[in-house]
């Protein structure tokens, strides 16, 4: 009961956060505007290549990027809470650390998966994405799970850095520039070597990218669950590796001083 009482706290508190950070009207804007415009960018480009088959990659692609882009921005969640003098009380709760920042962040990953969908309702139609009727609304959970994968991954690098503060925002960047690179966002992963396809597919978004694509593209029910399993895979070992290592991450950095609790 103790752990359930510290995930709904955290929760509540990141979701309090997120308030504080965006209004309505800075969200639309702000955020959504920049969403819509970098999935806009990316499909304008299969339009001067005139084809609309690398159109809708393109903008599936960068669509959906964005859930797994938004989630990963939890890396900046340790600097965050340094520079808000909150870290020590977080590594100081009665759960395990990693426990409090899965859930203190959720937030992040909710909005990335809502702007993702968002993004794919509203460019979508305009450079004639076929939605197909009914299943189409299971490009929602898939989207949903491309998220909550990306976010187990940030989760598990986000322990790996938490003592090195100095380069948060170059692994972010560099994390998601890869990301967009290697799972198929832009280039199919079946054009890569396959050493290199072989890592993608141990990344988040690469599988539950092309289960979207297939729903869409109405390939067989098969097919689209290979990807599911795929994706629910290295959402399982991504998960695994941050529960099993985050607490070691902060227990180093304790012991030989580089964990600093203030900015």
């Amino acid at each position: 009961m103790s752990t359930l009482r510290v995930v709904w706290y955290s929760i509540v508190s990141g979701a309090n956060d997120y308030w504080s950070i965006f209004t309505p009207k800075s969200w639309v804007f702000g955020w959504l505007i920049r969403v819509v415009s970098q999935v806009t960018f990316f499909a304008l480009i299969g339009t001067l290549l005139q084809s609309q088959v690398q159109t809708e990659f393109l903008l599936v692609g960068n669509a959906v990027m964005v859930a797994g882009m938004g989630a990963t921005f939890a890396l900046h969640q340790p600097t965050a809470e340094r520079g808000n003098g909150t870290l020590p009380l977080l590594l100081a709760s009665p759960s395990r650390p990693v426990i409090v920042m899965l859930s203190r962040g959720l937030y992040v990953v909710a909005d990335a998966i809502w702007s993702a969908l968002l993004g794919l309702a509203i460019v979508g139609p305009a450079f004639g994405l076929h939605l197909p009727w009914p299943r189409s609304l299971l490009v929602i959970p898939l989207t949903a799970l491309v998220g909550v994968s990306a976010y187990c991954f940030s989760t598990f690098l986000a322990g790996v850095i938490i003592a090195h503060r100095n380069i948060n925002n170059l692994v972010v960047n560099t994390t998601i520039v890869l990301l967009m690179v290697l799972c198929g966002v832009n280039v199919p992963v079946s054009e890569f070597p396959a050493w290199l396809e072989w890592i993608a597919r141990c990344l988040p978004i690469t599988d539950g990218l092309e289960a979207i694509r297939g729903v869409l593209a109405g390939d067989p029910w098969s097919s689209v669950a290979a990807h599911i399993g795929g994706e629910l895979l290295a959402a399982g070992g991504w998960l695994a590796l941050a529960l099993l290592t985050f607490g070691r991450f902060i227990r180093a950095g304790q012991r030989d001083g580089s964990l600093e609790f203030a900015s």
